[in-house]
C-alpha cells in the first residue's frame, strides 16, 4: 500500500496552492465544455414509445410531465434478469429531491427494459421513489444505444453477445414537438454521481487498479472498488 508523503503545514499548503491553480483551470474547462454541450444540434424525435410505469401505460411525452425538459438514466435490467445492475443501483441510490430539478423545469426518470413487474419489485426493495418505467417491447433501449442484440454471422452480421449498458439521454420538448439533445455512457456518468466524485477527493480515491499513483486499490485490504459495489441493503457495514 502506498500512501502520501508526509509534510509540514506549510509545505501541504505551498503543494495545495500548486494544484488549485490547476483545478480552476479544470474549472474553467469544464464550463466551456458545457458551453459546446449547450450548443449540441438536436434531433426531432418521430417515433412513437410506449412504456410501463406506475401509472400504467406512458409515451415519451407523458414522462416530462408537463415540464420542458427530461433526462433519463438507461437503468441496466435485461428482461431475463431477475434484479438490477449493481453499479446502476448505486447511481439511483444517490438521486436527491427531484424538486430542485423540478424548479429549474427538469423532470428525472429512470428507464429499464426488464417488464415492470420486475422493476415494481425490485424499487420497493430499494426504497426508490423516482420515477421508473419499462421500454420492455418498444425500441427505446436500442435507439439510445444501451442495449444490443447479437448478430447472427451467418447472416452476414458481425457476431457478438448481447449486452446492456449505462447511460443518460437528455430530452427538450417544444409544446408537442419532442428533441433529443445529449446522450453519454459508462465513463461518461463519472463525474455526475456523489459517491465518485466525493472518493475523487479523497486521498485513496476510488481505489480502481486504473487509479494513478498505484498502490491505492488495495489501501482498504478488499479488492478494488468496483469489485465492492452490493446493493445497499447487501453491506455488512
Amino acid at each position: 500500500m502506498t500512501l502520501p508523503r508526509i509534510v509540514s503545514r506549510d509545505e501541504w499548503r505551498g503543494a495545495r496552492e500548486e494544484l488549485l491553480v490547476r483545478e480552476k483551470a479544470a474549472t474553467r474547462a469544464r464550463d466551456a465544455l458545457n458551453a459546446e454541450r449547450r450548443r449540441l444540434p438536436m434531433v426531432e424525435i418521430g417515433k412513437e414509445y410506449v412504456f410501463e410505469g406506475g401509472d400504467g401505460k406512458a409515451t415519451l411525452f407523458d414522462l416530462f410531465e408537463g415540464r420542458p425538459q427530461l433526462v433519463v438514466y438507461h437503468f441496466m435490467f435485461a428482461p431475463e434478469w431477475d434484479a438490477g445492475c449493481r453499479s446502476c443501483s448505486g447511481f439511483v441510490d444517490q438521486i436527491g429531491h427531484l424538486a430542485h430539478l423540478h424548479a429549474r423545469g427538469t423532470e428525472f426518470a429512470v428507464v429499464s427494459r426488464a417488464p415492470y413487474t420486475k422493476l415494481l419489485p425490485f424499487k420497493a426493495r430499494m426504497g426508490w421513489t423516482v420515477p421508473w418505467y419499462s421500454s420492455y417491447g418498444n425500441d427505446f433501449n436500442h435507439d439510445f444505444q444501451v442495449s444490443f442484440e447479437g448478430h447472427d454471422s451467418s447472416a452476414g452480421g458481425q457476431s457478438h453477445d448481447a449486452y446492456e449498458r449505462p447511460g443518460l439521454s437528455c430530452f427538450l420538448r417544444d409544446r408537442e414537438r419532442i428533441f433529443h439533445t445529449y446522450s453519454t455512457y459508462e465513463r461518461g456518468l463519472d463525474g455526475l454521481g456523489s459517491t465518485t466524485s466525493l472518493l475523487d477527493l479523497t486521498a485513496l480515491g476510488r481505489q480502481e487498479e486504473w487509479e494513478q499513483p498505484e498502490g491505492r486499490a488495495s489501501a482498504l485490504g478488499a479488492p478494488a472498488g468496483s469489485e465492492r459495489i452490493r446493493y445497499h441493503d447487501e453491506y455488512e457495514d
